[in-house]
């Protein structure tokens, strides 16, 4: 389980450096500069936590299961980002987006979190 957080929690800082500096592009500038905060590591990781969910879910067709998990990410990253935010730590904030939740979760990201859960379905294996 251990290794399975820290795996989760690479790959979602990789994912986000990545996702960050292509938002840098749309802007037009060219240093490309990706960023991420030591505080997601952890919210990252909790998708380790998940794995049996995973596991569960995998006999279902991809359609049900990305919509799981992107109400899952959508719940965490809700629960994390209020969390931070009452302590001024949240690295995010959402609320000039047009589809937000309180400023830490923006309704507009669902299809990037449906392909984000696929992908980390895809990552994490079947069967452990």
């Amino acid at each position: 389980m251990k290794h399975k957080f820290f795996q989760c929690g690479i790959i979602g800082w990789c994912l986000e450096i990545l996702w960050t500096g292509f938002l840098a592009f749309r802007k037009r500038d060219m240093k490309l500069f990706g960023q991420t905060s030591i505080w997601m590591f952890p919210i990252y990781g909790l998708a380790g936590i998940f794995i049996p969910l995973f596991q569960k879910l995998y006999h279902l067709p991809a359609l049900i299961r990305g919509a799981c998990y992107t109400l899952g990410i959508f719940t965490v990253e809700f629960f994390t980002g209020t969390w931070l935010k009452k302590r001024d730590f949240c690295p995010w904030d959402y609320s000039r987006a047009k589809y937000n939740l309180k400023g830490v979760v923006r309704l507009d990201y669902a299809p990037l979190w449906f392909f984000t859960g696929l992908f980390m379905e895809k990552q994490l294996g079947k069967k452990q």
